[in-house]
């Protein structure tokens, strides 16, 4: 089976930077779509970045783009997200996703493996 792991949470002040991480096992990333979503307390998930199969066509929600990067390293087989420019919206749980037909999609029901989440807290 294949196991999503993330790491890298943590408290950072707005305007900061941070990455978390997504460590794959089981299969390498590149065979997957991968994708990020996150999830504030009482709200909804939502879609942050993609990356199709082959870590091509990076996609970014309206809120992240200019800001995150998605990324992955196949040495590691581990993905990325980098986050600059932190607000306090970008506050959640974040969750990393892969998707086995390989093409970049913003619907959690495209995913089929998902990982536990990290905790992101952004202050003011």
């Amino acid at each position: 089976q294949v196991e999503l792991v993330e790491s890298g949470g943590g408290l950072v002040q707005a305007g900061g930077s941070l990455r978390v991480s997504c460590a794959v096992s089981g299969r390498a990333f590149r065979d997957y779509a991968m994708g990020w979503f996150r999830q504030a307390p009482g709200k909804e998930r939502e879609f942050v970045a993609a990356i199709a199969r082959g870590g091509v066509s990076p996609y970014y929600s309206d809120s992240a783009k200019s800001r995150f990067t998605i990324s992955g390293d196949n040495a590691k087989n581990t993905l990325y997200l980098q986050m600059h420019s932190l607000k306090p919206e970008d506050t959640g749980i974040y969750y990393c996703a892969a998707n086995p037909w390989g093409r970049t999609s913003d619907r959690m029901n495209a995913y089929d493996f998902w990982g536990q989440g990290t905790q992101v807290t952004v202050s003011s």
